[in-house]
């Protein structure tokens, strides 16, 4: 009997060293945001249950090092099989060799064209898609409805319209003796998500159009350019409501309770959830006078590395099938707050009635998605155009037109 058991423990711990020995392993990578790294954990646990035969090996980098060490792997030929990328990261990947195209065994062109919102599409070059999404973006005014409270505003009743924004704003900002702000009526952040606010929503707005040419030719050097300019940096400048570098980032004033109202996204729920006894509301980002509405819709993708071969693309294909899945989407949506990038999963009854989530899918019925050719160099030619308004004083006109000159040589470069 005893020869018997140990027999079968040999035999069980045999089988589990096989069975150890065949998984193949693969190495995701993303950058570092705390709830994305937990609920990407959770997809792996998931995934690594379903699949016994396939290890899954999570990696991160700080986002401001984030491309640099993608890069940095594909020329030492250690690139990661499956990778997370902004989509306006694509050229500078595909120019790169670091992405190769989705298998359409696997992923089929219909069933992406079908399944997935249309912005999907910004992952897609000539016949090739290169990435999937898990959860797109949209933008929100964030409020905080204490601030609101004791401002005599209606915490139920949050600006609709742009004129009710700036009146809030200046109901809610105060300063100190000196002068000084100490609490933000709405924050400034052209690093965040207001470069966004101001291309693709205020210009849009005022009766322009960011770029034509299929984002290749800048088009904001105009009248509705300069009013969406004057507009934003008015904020700061005639109407003092908020700071640019107040707190140093716009969400980190809102969820330390001294900004009473921030232009973010749908990947912030997660963490201002997180924040105890404060009181906070979304709402869809306000119109203008004439009831124009207008959005920005992005997301974060899945590609696989170009270096899998074998049974890694194969393991590869299985994941990344996995982490773009309904299943996937909804713990995404429940751990970061990021709406699904299927619309059957996303555009339930309870998603479109839910108070948070709700504001966050209309905009993407109006949403635009910017073609960014190098997304980082893009924004810095906004936040350097505000900087020289602000704090150097140059006219808004002049200063739109450096912007615009400088912005226009970044996608030429890049053709």
């Amino acid at each position: 009997m005893r020869k018997l058991l140990f027999a079968g423990l040999i035999a069980g711990f045999s089988t589990m060293a096989f069975n150890a020995a065949q998984a193949v392993e693969i190495e995701y990578w993303q950058y570092v945001f705390e709830s994305r790294v937990k609920a990407m954990d959770k997809l792996i646990e998931n995934f690594e249950k379903a699949n016994p035969d396939i290890k899954v090996k999570h990696t991160t980098f700080p986002y401001d090092d984030y491309q640099t060490r993608v890069i940095a792997a594909k020329m030492a030929g250690n690139s990661p099989d499956v990778m997370q990328l902004f989509y306006g990261w694509l050229d500078k990947f595909v120019a790169g060799g670091i992405l190769q195209p989705l298998p359409t065994d696997t992923f089929p062109h219909d069933k992406i064209e079908s399944d997935f919102f249309p912005i999907t599409s910004a992952m897609k070059r000539g016949d090739d898609y290169y990435g999937l999404p898990t959860a797109v973006r949209s933008l929100a005014l964030f409020y905080n409805k204490k601030l609101f409270e004791e401002a005599g505003l209606d915490p139920k009743n949050p600006p609709k319209t742009l004129d009710e924004l700036v009146a809030a704003a200046e109901k809610t900002a105060k300063r100190d003796a000196n002068g000084n702000l100490t609490t933000a009526g709405i924050t400034m952040d052209m690093a965040g998500q207001d470069h966004h606010w101001w291309r693709e929503v205020l210009i849009r707005q005022y009766g322009g159009v960011p770029y034509t040419d299929n984002d290749r030719k800048v088009a904001y050097d105009s009248e509705a350019g300069e009013k969406a300019l004057k507009f934003y940096t008015d904020l700061q400048t005639e109407k003092k409501v908020g700071e640019p570098k107040f707190m140093d980032e716009g969400q980190a004033a809102f969820r330390a309770g001294m900004a009473a109202m921030t232009v973010d996204g749908t990947f912030r729920l997660g963490a201002f959830r997180t924040i105890k006894d404060f009181e906070w509301g979304v709402t869809e980002l306000p119109a203008n006078a004439d009831g124009v509405r207008s959005n920005y819709a992005s997301y974060f993708a899945n590609g696989i590395g170009a270096n899998a071969k074998g049974e890694k693309l194969e393991a590869a294909k299985k994941f990344l099938n996995y982490i773009s899945s309904p299943e996937a989407m909804e713990i995404w949506l429940k751990e970061v707050g990021e709406l699904p990038a299927r619309r059957a999963v996303a555009q339930t009854e309870a998603n479109l009635a839910d108070p948070i989530y709700g504001p966050f899918l209309k905009g993407l019925d109006y949403a635009h998605t910017t073609m960014f050719v190098d997304e980082a160099a893009q924004r810095q030619t906004a936040m350097d155009m505000v900087n020289r308004v602000i704090l150097e004083k140059q006219p808004v006109k002049e200063s739109l037109a450096q912007a615009a000159k400088a912005e226009q040589t970044i996608i030429d470069d890049a053709q």
